[in-house]
């Protein structure tokens, strides 16, 4: 492989002059598709899978076109620092992006279709359903009827927009960074919620208005203070007793302030805690190890409720995640 150029350099997946491989390495990081490129094809994809996403470079160094079946299971962010993109989607809406001034969200009951000019690049997220419908979801204390629908086209020149943009090339600087954040999981992870939050806040969707209260509404600290000893120590038996000690309320107030700002009970936000740390332990390859050990680590010692659980939150059983490629 030739040295890679662009953003998140320390990810190279191909550099290439074939349609053919170009195709082929954009099918397995991203999505099935059809490529039709110029004869001058440049192309290059750096990628980086974190716990709640795909981030990725890629730049074809001539004009291409992009068609894009349905992929039922993932949205995709496209934002363009290069260059301009003209997309269409299944429904007649189109868009046309510019560099550091607009993007497209690629949902994933539509057909897409986009096509590239030769000095195009992005930087282009790909996140699976289950994970930012969740994320939405603990947002908005309510359940989320999927798949959101964003406006196609969107700003990053907004005040939202650029804030979007800055996160996910900030992303991408300190993954590239010897010593950056990846060295440091914890706020990596928080990072890339960050991230999620900023883009369901900065693209309108079927949940805007919802999201707008959140924002209105905030969380009290007492509460964030609990929310982040749970992350930390999802892996313990924690107790309401304890949980509350850590909010500096009573139990009483801690359902009640649970109720009130996510809608769940403190118990049920640690065990959807608990759930993703197993889905993510599933998507690295855990399938190594048997999925009822990896479940115990963190807290789930009831196989058959366990699976209707996980079940409930990704829409299918842990040995069907453990089977899929990463």
């Amino acid at each position: 492989m030739a040295d890679p150029r662009g953003t998140l350099r320390r990810f190279p997946v191909v550099a290439t002059t074939s349609a053919e491989e170009a195709h082929d390495a954009v099918t397995r990081v991203y999505l099935p598709h059809a490529l039709h490129a110029d004869e001058s094809l440049r192309m290059q994809l750096n990628a980086a899978r974190q716990k709640r996403f795909t981030l990725g470079f890629l730049a074809y160094g001539a004009q291409a076109e992009l068609r894009m079946p349905p992929t039922e299971t993932t949205y995709h962010v496209n934002l363009t620092t290069s260059g301009r993109t003209f997309a269409e989607r299944g429904d007649g809406t189109r868009a046309v992006t510019e560099a550091g001034a607009s993007g497209v969200v690629l949902l994933p009951n539509q057909l897409n279709t986009v096509r590239w000019t030769a000095d195009a690049e992005q930087l282009i997220l790909k996140i699976p359903r289950t994970r930012l419908e969740a994320h939405l979801a603990d947002l908005i204390g309510r359940s989320v009827e999927g798949p959101v629908d964003f406006d196609f086209g969107f700003s990053t020149s907004s005040p939202r927009g650029r804030s979007l943009l800055a996160s996910v090339e900030f992303l991408a600087r300190e993954l590239d960074r010897e010593g950056g954040i990846i060295a440091t999981p914890l706020a990596r992870e928080q990072l890339e919620a960050f991230v999620m939050t900023q883009f369901l806040l900065a693209v309108p969707n079927s949940y805007t208005d919802l999201l707008e209260g959140f924002v209105t509404r905030g969380r009290p600290t007492r509460l964030q203070a609990v929310l982040a000893y749970m992350e930390t120590h999802a892996d313990q038996p924690l107790t309401p007793g304890e949980l509350a000690r850590v909010g500096c309320m009573s139990v009483r107030a801690l359902h009640a302030t649970f109720q009130q700002e996510l809608g769940v009970s403190p118990m049920a936000h640690l065990r959807r805690i608990r759930l993703d740390h197993v889905h993510a332990d599933l998507l690295r390859g855990a399938e190594a190890q048997r999925i009822s050990d990896v479940a115990m680590r963190w807290g789930f010692f009831h196989p058959s409720r366990f699976a209707r659980q996980y079940q409930e939150r990704f829409g299918e059983l842990p040995s069907d995640t453990a089977r899929r490629p990463g």
